[in-house]
C-alpha cells in the first residue's frame, strides 16, 4: 500500500474522502453519534488505515478542521466599514443557520467543548477565520474610517461574539438585528479607542507582519 505520508496522489485522494465523510456523519450523526467505522464505511478507506492515521473521532475531526483553516472566506468589501463588519457577523451566523452546513459547524462546537484536541483544533480554525475577516479593519484604517493602533482581530471578535453566545449559551434565535447589533457595537467600541491593541502598533504593520504566515 502506498505511503499515507506521501503528498498529493493517493493520499491527498484518501485524505479527502476521509474528511468528506466526516462532514457528512457530523451532519448527519452529531459528534456524540460520530464513530471511526461510520467514517471509514462512508469514505470507502478500510477503517485499519484509519485508525492508523486518525486514531479517533477526535482526531478525525482535528484533521477536517486543520483543512477548512486553509480554505478562503468570502469577505465583504462594500466600502464601508460598517457594512463590511455587518456582513462579516452575517457570515458566521448564516454558517449555523444553513441546512447542510449548519449541523457540522455546530457539531464542531459540541467536540471541542469534550475534547482538548479538537478545542486546540477549533480556536485554531476561528483564528485563521478572523484573521482572513480583519482585513474589513485594515481598510476602515486605510480610509480613516477607524484610528490606526486599532487591534483588527479584537473587532472581528468582538463583533462575532454576540452570534456565539446566542447559540450555545443562551440557546436564543438570532435575528438580523441582532447580527446588525453585533457588528454595530464593535464599531461603536473600536472608534472610541476601546479596541486599541496593546503594543501601539497600527493594523496596518501588523498585517504586514503575519502576511507570509500560513494561516495568514
Amino acid at each position: 500500500m502506498e505511503s499515507l505520508k506521501r503528498p498529493g496522489g493517493r493520499s491527498a485522494r484518501v485524505r479527502d474522502a476521509v474528511r468528506q465523510a466526516t462532514l457528512a456523519e457530523l451532519a448527519g450523526r452529531g459528534y456524540g453519534g460520530m464513530t471511526v467505522e461510520g467514517v471509514a464505511a462512508r469514505s470507502g478507506v478500510h477503517k485499519t488505515t484509519v485508525y492508523r492515521r486518525w486514531r479517533s473521532v477526535e482526531g478525525l475531526i482535528t484533521d477536517a478542521l486543520e483543512l477548512a483553516r486553509e480554505e478562503p472566506w468570502p469577505i465583504p468589501d462594500t466600502g464601508s466599514v460598517r457594512e463590511d463588519l455587518r456582513g462579516v457577523v452575517a457570515l458566521v451566523h448564516t454558517g449555523f443557520a444553513d441546512p447542510s452546513g449548519g449541523p457540522v459547524a455546530s457539531a464542531f462546537i459540541t467536540a471541542a467543548m469534550q475534547s482538548a484536541d479538537a478545542a486546540v483544533a477549533l480556536r485554531e480554525f476561528l483564528a485563521a477565520r478572523h484573521r482572513q475577516a480583519a482585513v474589513v479593519v485594515r481598510r476602515a484604517v486605510e480610509r480613516r474610517e477607524l484610528p490606526s493602533g486599532i487591534d483588527a482581530l479584537e473587532v472581528i471578535r468582538v463583533a462575532v461574539a454576540p452570534v456565539y453566545y446566542r447559540l450555545f449559551v443562551t440557546h436564543e434565535p438570532v435575528s438580523a438585528q441582532d447580527v446588525e447589533r453585533a457588528a454595530d457595537a464593535a464599531l461603536a467600541a473600536a472608534r472610541a479607542g476601546v479596541l486599541r491593541g496593546d503594543d501601539g502598533e497600527t493594523v496596518v504593520d501588523q498585517a504586514a507582519s503575519t502576511r507570509s504566515t500560513p494561516l495568514g
